[in-house]
């Protein structure tokens, strides 16, 4: 007998309150998307899987590269015309996949660190610091030199600043860390 409450449907609904029922499989959040050629479900395929509510589904989409290689870029969202919160179902998949350690082994080794340096960035400074990201991502992966001729290039125009642009009230980020840390 399958636990109704461990469904990531079940689970969806109740933690970020998005109906994914109510999805009728339009497509076009799928065909909008930039990145869909990288993903191993489409956004409709996993919202599809999603409302199944399979236990051994709910595995393939934590598992999968799909909910790594989303850019959140909310394009899906703009075009649903059930106004589904597609790259906040993504964002939820994300924490229950490291909660659960069932991370997909390739996106494991370049996305996740990323993911990491990212979201502390924007923790520590409430904005992105791409240098402070950087240097994260290099000593989480070891990827010491890759890009270093394009970082310097980027300096020495202005692009990267030295030091991060911390906003004001970072108090009220925190908020949001541990709203979603539960």
């Amino acid at each position: 007998m399958v636990d109704k409450k461990n469904i990531l449907r079940v689970k969806v609904s109740n933690s970020i309150g998005i109906n994914v029922d109510k999805c009728y499989q339009c497509g076009k959040c799928s065909a909008g998307c930039p990145v869909s050629g990288n993903m191993d479900f489409t956004s409709s395929v996993m919202m599809r899987m999603i409302q199944i509510g399979e236990e051994i589904i709910d595995k393939q989409i934590l598992r999968s590269q799909t909910i790594w290689v989303c850019i959140s870029c909310g394009i899906c969202l703009s075009r649903c015309p059930m106004e589904i919160d597609i790259p906040e179902i993504i964002d939820y998949l994300r924490q229950c996949s490291l909660e659960k350690k069932m991370q997909n082994k390739k996106s494991e080794r370049n996305i996740i660190p990323f993911h990491y340096s990212f979201l502390n960035s924007i923790k520590y400074t409430g904005r992105i610091y791409e240098i402070g990201v950087a240097v994260e991502y290099k000593l989480r992966t070891f990827n010491f030199f890759q890009d270093l001729s394009l970082a310097f290039y980027m300096f020495i125009k202005g692009k990267l600043p030295l030091f991060p642009n911390i906003i004001k009230n970072r108090k009220h980020l925190s908020f949001f860390f541990k709203k979603y840390k539960k």
